[in-house]
């Protein structure tokens, strides 16, 4: 794997801690930043460890029509691109114009915490980094430096 894929991957999994987290303190605006920005990073680490090239984009339908070939095209709907792309500016800033009709809340942060949770699964099984189910902490114990 290229280090700079490595290094985007990294940063989805610490965006994805960071939601998880900040949605047990009800900062729901944090927690779907977090969300969309770790579905964001782990198709564009994909993106760059294929060489698919891309120009700057914050949209994760861009993204996944980008990668598209790579087998993502069933496991990140239109839908569920449509709605991260939807949260992307009114978590980010309170823009009036930018504000959505409704507070987000629990249900929805999870929603976004889940599909992050599985594209990040996915990214990293395509790329050959973990087996498909990561129930298992891994043993730090036991692996070699």
């Amino acid at each position: 794997m290229k280090d700079s894929t490595a290094k985007w991957l990294a940063f989805a999994e610490e965006n994805l801690g960071c939601a998880r987290l900040v949605v047990e303190r009800e900062y729901y605006n944090a927690a779907l930043q977090n969300a969309q920005q770790a579905v964001e990073k782990a198709l564009k680490a994909l993106v760059i460890e294929r060489d698919i090239g891309f120009s700057k984009t914050h949209s994760i339908q861009q993204l996944r029509n980008m990668v598209a070939g790579e087998s993502l095209g069933d496991l990140l709907t239109d839908e569920e691109c449509e709605l991260l792309d939807s949260i992307y500016l009114p978590s980010k800033y309170p823009l009036g114009s930018a504000l959505p009709a409704s507070e987000p809340d629990a249900d929805i942060c999870s929603k976004c915490t889940q599909i992050a949770e599985t594209v990040l699964q996915n990214v990293h099984c395509l790329l050959d980094e973990r087996p498909q189910d990561e129930s298992a902490e891994p043993d730090l114990a036991t692996e070699e430096p």
